[in-house]
């Protein structure tokens, strides 16, 4: 049975519930923590920068990505200074693209020169890995998110396109691949066996961790009995 006492990834919280951040910023596991806009519009957060250092200050000491929200390069770039001024733990997200498809290796390039450690995140393919591994700094820690649960998504075992992604960003020693978007708990499990450095989970999926090494036959008893309470509890019956 597997055991999270032997993974060896870094596993990310994901999510913008600030309660949840401080609970999981409790538990050793948890060596680091993500968002986006996304997940802080359903979480109704209407003060970007407010939240952003809400969370910096209360976790001072795991990294923190936080995501420019601008399209255009000159306007991320703008953002992307103000945020990396927040804490010394943050790391900023950049959109492998814009929405018009331009590559963002100029921003990327001159962020990273400058020392300021990037997140560069909605990469898919492995040509968008290695032109982003080719323009980051090698002397500057980055991390490189590719979404191997969208591209599950899309019937494309991600396994061997992220084995490679992790060849070509060993290229950049200061460089660590992240393991974006996984969509059930066996995901954490398949990315540490081929040696990826980050996960990022989102909250709900962290709760299951309570099932890894459950044995099967007691799961499906429990199972059962769930459903037999459940059918119980709404007073289904049928005419024999």
């Amino acid at each position: 049975m597997p055991s999270t006492a032997d993974l060896k990834i870094k596993i990310f919280a994901d999510g913008a519930d600030y309660d949840s951040m401080m609970k999981l910023y409790a538990e050793p596991y948890i060596k680091g923590f993500t968002t986006n806009p996304t997940l802080m519009r359903k979480a109704g957060i209407d003060d970007y920068e407010a939240f952003g250092r809400r969370i910096l200050a209360a976790i001072p000491d795991r990294p923190i990505s936080l995501e420019v929200f601008a399209d255009d390069f000159a306007s991320m770039e703008k953002q992307a200074r103000v945020i990396a001024s927040w804490g010394s733990n943050v790391n900023v997200k950049i959109p492998v693209t814009n929405t018009k498809g331009d590559f963002s290796g100029e921003l990327i390039r001159r962020l990273s020169a400058d020392g300021i450690e990037l997140n560069v995140t909605a990469v898919f393919s492995l040509d968008q890995v290695k032109r982003v591994a080719e323009v980051l700094d090698a002397g500057t820690p980055a991390i490189v998110s590719v979404f191997a649960g969208r591209i599950a998504d899309t019937g494309v075992d991600p396994e061997p396109l992220m084995t490679e992604a992790l060849k070509i960003v060993k290229l950049r020693p200061k460089a660590e691949l992240l393991w974006a978007s996984p969509r059930e708990l066996l995901n954490i499990f398949q990315a540490d066996k081929i040696g990826t450095h980050i996960i990022t989970v989102t909250h709900d999926l962290l709760k299951k961790l309570a099932n890894v090494g459950y044995d099967l036959d007691e799961f499906s008893l429990d199972t059962v009995k769930m459903f037999y309470n459940d059918a119980q509890t709404s007073k289904f019956t049928i005419k024999c």
